[in-house]
């Protein structure tokens, strides 16, 4: 969508607070582009009260706004943001993408991204809990499993045995 789709569709305003000067469009993954002025953008200061203006844009039609405020509701700590945000009635489209799990990315101490497979180094010397020796630095993993449900820990094994290895704790080789 160019920008001139985005000012019509938005009334040439900000889709959160209704500001109409300095817009521009913001791509929101996985629904679409918003239009923000430069305060929703967070590239200016907010002031006081100003995120109540969610109240009303928590109302659009449009999925790619309504998705953008709930994420943006999820970040304040208030707790009328969290009341809100708990009581809207939120598009189909935008409610399949709330409940959808988020994907947990595995990523090593120096930020790589890690997959099932891959063979990691240990960056530290390790005691195994319960295995009653230490992993020596140095050691590499092969073949690694990860966790699914928490991005901080990995499986593979070390000397035979099976340990789960926090992911700060290795670099991909």
């Amino acid at each position: 969508m160019t920008l001139d789709e985005l000012l019509a569709r938005s009334g040439g305003v900000c889709e959160f607070c209704g500001d109409d000067t300095r817009l521009a469009g913001v791509e929101v993954e996985p629904v679409g582009p918003v239009v923000l002025c430069t305060v929703c953008r967070g590239e200016s200061a907010d002031t006081p009260g100003h995120w109540r203006c969610l109240e009303g844009a928590a109302w659009s039609a449009v999925p790619a706004v309504q998705y953008a405020v709930w994420r943006r509701l999820r970040a304040l700590e208030e707790d009328w943001a969290a009341e809100l945000r708990d009581g809207m009635i939120l598009l189909p489209e935008v409610q399949t993408i709330v409940d959808a799990p988020e994907a947990v990315e595995h990523r090593d101490s120096n930020g790589t991204l890690l997959a099932t497979g891959d063979t990691v180094v240990l960056i530290k010397d390790l005691p195994v809990k319960g295995g009653g020796f230490t992993a020596k630095r140095g050691t590499a993993v092969r073949g690694i499993s990860l966790v699914a449900e928490n991005a901080a820990h990995i499986e593979g094994r070390v000397d035979g045995q099976r340990i789960v290895i926090l992911t700060e704790f290795v670099k991909k080789k």
